[in-house]
């Protein structure tokens, strides 16, 4: 036998130790690359937002007769043991799998089939037209004034009062109560909270390089961490009536567009 046959014969074995994670969990865990263009099948351009989502391992399966629900933790990410401290140490090593940076839970209907370890495939789970909603959280802008914050027009600029142009205007409703209401909109904190993108559409799974190809932007900047799972609304793909509906429009704009030259 020949040293390269020997090499394949004892990769061959390892290989088949990978357990992928059951198809039913639609949901992944990945970190925003950035934005980019891709062309479909019928030659149009769409703006994309890149997020490598994966390898995803189940890190925990929550029980009803141990944590009382029923829910996946993916993890996702590498992490030195060093860094970990030794709860988190000693439960990685009690389940048996490498540590992880990044944890996520997922409720789930029913958790018959996945157990810790498990590697979820990202061509299973997603592909080409489906609806995913996509969770993170938004750049954090700091202290920001009403205008910004909370997009407010602004005073007019005119007899020179040229320091209320942008001024929030008046804050108290009620002169008895001489106080500002709770949930009056003012300047504060924006940004860096979680904010869940709904229905958008997957363009391309690239499961050889763990990428997923999203229309439109989602939360964050480079390097959030995201949550794509299952859309909640009522339709999860597009379907092929809508496929031909967009082609029929597309057709009848550009011909309306050669008419008018």
């Amino acid at each position: 036998m020949s040293e390269e046959t020997n090499q394949q014969a004892v990769a061959a074995p390892a290989a088949a130790e990978v357990k992928k994670a059951p198809a039913s969990l639609r949901f992944v865990i990945g970190e925003k690359l950035g934005m980019t263009q891709v062309f479909d099948d019928k030659g149009n351009l769409h703006a994309v937002s890149v997020v490598k989502a994966g390898p995803c391992k189940i890190v925990r399966v929550r029980t009803p007769e141990r944590d009382g629900y029923t829910a996946v933790a993916l993890g996702f990410g590498d992490i030195k043991e060093s860094k970990l401290n030794k709860p988190d140490a000693g439960n990685f090593k009690k389940l048996g799998i490498t540590p992880v940076k990044h944890i996520k839970e997922c409720r789930i209907a029913d958790v018959k089939g996945f157990e810790a370890g498990q590697i979820v495939d990202l061509d299973a789970v997603f592909r080409a037209g489906d609806y995913v909603d996509v969770q993170g959280k938004i750049k954090g802008r700091g202290f920001a004034g009403a205008m910004k914050r909370h997009g407010f027009s602004g005073q007019p600029a005119s007899h020179g009062a040229s320091d209320r142009e942008r001024a929030p205007g008046g804050l108290a409703s009620r002169r008895s109560l001489g106080k500002v209401l709770s949930g009056q909109r003012m300047a504060g904190h924006y940004g860096f909270t979680t904010t869940t993108v709904s229905k958008i559409e997957v363009a391309k799974v690239d499961a050889a390089n763990n990428l997923i190809f999203l229309k439109g932007s989602v939360p964050g900047a480079k390097g959030t961490i995201v949550s794509v799972l299952e859309t909640s609304k009522p339709k999860k793909r597009i379907t092929a009536a809508q496929v031909q509906k967009l082609s029929a429009s597309k057709a009848a704009n550009i011909k309306s567009a050669a008419k008018k030259k």
